[in-house]
Parts: structure tokens; sequence; C-alpha cells
């Protein structure tokens, strides 16, 4: 089952507002599904040294629960916040503030100096995740992002994407100018649609659907008006 990132909207929307599953269980779950694929990579590479590398919305959010997770485990998360602090806002805002009272190691970067240590820790690390942009990204990727991106491709790091590599479009498969290449991506509910279209195969590496706590009678919902499109 594939689906566009309106489907997965729309899923997540239901979820929250039909069943009164609050956002933050939703990317609790997702965040805690990100962890368990970071530690098989990390029990692999050898290494407790993870560097996380996100963005500001949503997608940092399940970063941030992910980074809890793997210090609690024992590993050694370092997190790369690409913008400030007081730019993220909501559930990953909330979740953010938690692993900071953790005394985590989180750096804040707003500039491309400040990519100089993100690329200095992913040579020690072992594993690196993608946390940087989600489904809702279109046109093409630039500045601190696009930069953050080339570090994670040139690392020669096993990278771990959440949701889906950031610098690919969700619906069509296309590269947004730039696009991690990941080794494993950790996706949520359902495949998006464009892991199966345009270079989407080549950039997603192998693809864990995890489930979250969307019900399945909306998710099955969804996948039989998409069955219904197509046949039409």
């Amino acid at each position: 089952m594939e689906l566009t990132r309106e489907q997965v909207r729309e899923l997540d929307r239901r979820a929250i507002e039909e069943f009164g599953i609050p956002g933050i269980l939703l990317m609790e779950n997702a965040g805690r599904a990100v962890a368990d694929e970071v530690c098989r990579a990390a029990d692999s590479a050898g290494s407790r040294r993870v560097v996380i590398v996100s963005g500001k919305g949503n997608n940092g959010g399940d970063g941030y629960v992910a980074a809890r997770h793997l210090s609690n485990r024992g590993l050694e998360p370092s997190i790369f916040v690409l913008g400030r602090f007081d730019e993220i806002s909501g559930d990953a805002a909330l979740n953010l503030e938690i692993i900071r009272r953790m005394g985590l190691d989180v750096t804040e970067v707003t500039t491309e100096y400040g990519l100089r240590r993100v690329e200095r820790m992913a040579a020690d690390a072992g594993v690196l995740v993608d946390a940087l942009l989600g489904t809702g990204a279109r046109g093409e990727v630039r500045g601190l992002i696009r930069s953050a991106i080339e570090i994670i491709n040139r690392s020669g790091k096993p990278a771990v994407a959440v949701d889906l590599p950031s610098g690919l479009d969700a619906n069509t498969g296309a590269v947004l100018g730039v696009c991690v290449k990941a080794d494993v991506t950790v996706t949520f509910v359902a495949a998006k649609a464009g892991f199966s279209r345009g270079d989407g195969p080549q950039q997603t590496g192998r693809v864990a659907v995890v489930e979250i706590g969307v019900p399945r009678r909306i998710i099955e919902e969804a996948n039989t008006k998409t069955n219904r499109n197509i046949e039409h």
C-alpha cells in the first residue's frame, strides 16, 4: 500500500480530530520506531555514537523522541537543530525541551559555519539520522538544509531517514535538487507514493513501514479509495 502526502495528512487529521488521539502520542510512537531501527544500525556499525540532524517541524520532533529513547538505551546521540530553539513549536517543541532537560547534546545550527561541527561529529558517528524534512516538502531544497543533506551523503556512514529521505518528493519520487541517500527509511502508516516512482527506489534504501497508532479502519478506507481511483 502506498499513500500520497495528502492522504497521510488526512489520516493524521482524522486520528487526532475524530478519534481523539493526541498528536504527541503519534510522534512518540514514530520516534520510538525510529530508535528501534537506529539501534539495529548502530549494532551493525559497532558504535554507540549517533548524529541526528533535525528540521524545525514534526519530522524533527520525531528525531527528538528517537534521541530520548536512544539515550535511555545506552547510545550517545548528538542532535543538531537547523534553526533556533525558539522557532520550534507544538509537539516538537515539547520533545525538544525534554531532551534538553535530560542534558543531551543538542545544538542550534543557524549558519554554514555551524555545520562544521555537524560534519566533524558525523565523521565520528556510527549512524546518522535524517530528521530534516517531512512529506510536505516541495520545491528545490536550499540553504542550510541542502548543506546538511550534502554532509550526510558524503559522510559514508549509514543513514536512517525519518518517514522519507529529505529532499524526496513524497508523491512523485523526484529529487528536489538534493536528497539524502538513505540506507533505511522508517516510514509511518504506509509507504509513500514517491518511494516507487522517479528516483525514489534509489534514495530510500530498505523501507520499514511502522505502525504508530492510527486506527486501522481509516488506513484501510484510504487504501480502498486509492484502489478505486486507480481502477477508474
